[in-house]
């Protein structure tokens, strides 16, 4: 599902919202997920998982067309980790 699906979903479902309402809604929400993990929150939605930002270490790595050893630098990363409701979900098919 993209976000324009997702902003249309909100509006079909809900009758009172009209598509720009929807897309003022979904982006509020995306944007205060994006902020709280800049400043580096956690973010909980219960029952569906959690955002939180996890710190790759620095590392070597080789190209693999020339073989030459690179230097990685560490790095900041968004994680997602599901919650029991919706992995039970998606594990019963529902």
């Amino acid at each position: 599902m993209t976000k324009s699906e997702l902003i249309e979903e909100l509006s079909c479902v809900n009758g009172m919202l009209s598509k720009k309402e929807s897309e003022l809604v979904i982006n509020t929400v995306l944007d205060s997920i994006r902020d709280a993990l800049v400043d580096g929150d956690r973010v909980e939605i219960r029952g569906f998982g959690s955002f939180t930002v996890r710190t790759r270490e620095a590392r070597e790595a080789r190209n693999p067309k020339s073989g030459e050893v690179v230097s990685i630098p560490a790095k900041k990363t968004a994680f997602f980790k599901t919650g029991k409701q919706l992995r039970e979900r998606v594990d019963s098919g529902e």
